[in-house]
């Protein structure tokens, strides 16, 4: 921290070396000193720009227009009262850059008629496909085709969800930053201070929803639900982007695309304690996230409100490190088997719908499995802003785990394992995906012998189910209980 009571990087006074002329253009031009008391950086120009006018002192050669903007910037950090982001801020910088296709070169446009029935079809015939592929049944009670500035105004209320109790811990820091014995005077610059945080989170934040709206091409790529449960969306804008140099017929990419946002549905629609589990993995594991007070200091001491770049690359380059302790490395084994058992079921349910019925499904397949494994610029950002990467790191294992157990246990026995969370495998579970299918077959055929033998009253008595027969074989016994392990 700078050796000024506040920390903002007020320069050191120079020498006076004789020179009049130097010193008269400092105190009347130089736009450091004095002048600026709260050391934010203002440029200075020449000493004649400004004659005896403070402000020119302050802003030099700026012209009026940048000046205004500087201004109005500066006002709208300063004047803002909310919580830890300014989500008002948020919202306009996300509209103003899907608007302007800043992300991607390609500016958002409305959805037409003709985008919408294609969507409402396509979600339709996903949900009849998957009929056939899981026992869950549809999650889509509707299909919406949104554009990018419509993604971003729904899904809003969750990422504050997500990104508000990190973005809390920031604004407590600013205040600590401050030397302990000058908090007690300084209550409204801290709360200056947070104003400051919250208007740098939401233009961060803005700017983040902003290019991942124009990555996005469902309601669910992130893995968690960003909407309420029973309505299915998609973005044909971004649907065309995605499959315009895949040399797939873009039916069979919507199609396919489709498929993921309705197996989506119908887990997020019908295993109703699904989204606390998912959410209380993210919290759990934000919560032993740390700030980087070092690096915070340096972002308010350098604040300019002309140059936002600069605070852009400070606090892009990351403030939040993952506590080393057992409890974190915990919350993040939880985090990331959460989000790959997901991540999945959906590849593993929607690879078995569309592999018979699509001659691109495996292509589509490995693409959507590396899409979601790298992820985009956005995905990185808020990693980076909130300490927080949403990607599962073992798809692939959760993956051959579901596959195998839909081999072993059928449809049925491998969905019922998401009749409540403790039936779920674990992180070492993804290690050895046959050993917990053989395991967990041989938990089921005890607990079958278990409830056969206090129904029939005796612990004596053989247990045979009522379909078994005298003189039947122990495996094929153990078909019949497998077939009908999946609804418990």
């Amino acid at each position: 921290m700078s050796d000024t009571p506040f920390g903002f990087g007020l320069p050191p006074e120079e020498p006076d070396d004789g020179d009049e002329g130097k010193k008269k253009d400092q105190q009347g031009g130089g736009g450091q000193g004095p002048a600026n008391p709260f050391g934010f950086g203002f440029p200075g120009g020449p000493g004649g720009a400004g004659g005896d006018n403070p402000f020119a002192a302050m802003f030099g050669s700026m012209n009026p227009n940048d000046l205004g903007a500087a201004f109005q910037q500066l006002g709208q950090m300063l004047s803002y009262e909310g919580g830890p982001v300014n989500w008002d801020m948020a919202k306009d910088i996300a509209r103003q850059t899907v608007s302007q296709g800043t992300q991607d070169g390609v500016k958002d446009a409305s959805v037409g008629p003709a985008e919408r029935t294609a969507v409402e079809e396509a979600v339709r015939l996903a949900d009849l496909w998957l009929d056939d592929a899981t026992s869950l049944p549809s999650g889509a009670a509707s299909a919406v085709a949104w554009s990018r500035a419509e993604w971003v105004e729904a899904t809003l209320p969750v990422w504050k969800e997500l990104v508000d109790p990190v973005a809390e811990r920031v604004g407590m820091a600013m205040g600590d930053v401050l030397p302990e014995e000058m908090q007690a005077m300084a209550g409204p610059l801290i709360g200056m201070m947070r104003s400051m945080g919250g208007a740098m989170f939401g233009s961060q934040i803005g700017q983040a929803l902003g290019t991942l709206a124009g990555e996005v091409v469902g309601s669910t790529d992130i893995g968690l639900p960003l909407i309420p449960a029973g309505k299915a969306a998609l973005l044909p804008l971004n649907i065309e982007s995605f499959g315009k140099d895949l040399s797939v017929p873009m039916e069979e990419v919507r199609l396919y695309l489709a498929l993921r946002e309705a197996a989506h549905q119908r887990l997020f629609a019908h295993v109703p304690w699904l989204r606390s589990h998912l959410f209380g993995a993210v919290d759990g594991y934000a919560r032993g996230i740390k700030v980087d007070t070092t690096k915070l200091e340096d972002v308010v001491g350098q604040f300019d409100p002309q140059n936002p770049e600069q605070i852009q690359e400070a606090l892009q380059q990351g403030m939040f490190q993952p506590e080393d302790t057992p409890e974190q490395k915990a919350a993040l084994a939880r985090l990331e088997t959460a989000l790959a058992l997901v991540e999945g079921w959906v590849d593993a349910v929607v690879h078995a719908a569309a592999k018979p019925r699509l001659a691109s499904a495996d292509a589509l397949r490995e693409t959507l499995r590396r899409r979601r494994a790298t992820g985009g610029p956005a995905e990185q950002t808020f990693a980076t802003l909130i300490g927080l990467e949403l990607r599962p790191r073992r798809l692939r294992d959760a993956s051959r785990l579901w596959a195998s157990l839909t081999d072993a246990r059928g449809v049925d026995g491998r969905d019922g394992l998401w009749a409540h969370p403790d039936m779920l495998p674990t992180a070492s579970d993804l290690d050895d995906p046959d050993g917990f299918v053989h395991h967990e077959q041989l938990d089921f055929s005890e607990l079958d012998k278990m409830l056969g033998d206090a129904a029939s009253g005796s612990a004596g008595k053989p247990n045979l189910s009522k379909d078994e027969e005298p003189g039947k074989g122990t495996d094929a016994a153990q078909d019949d209980q497998g077939e009908g392990d999946g609804d418990k």
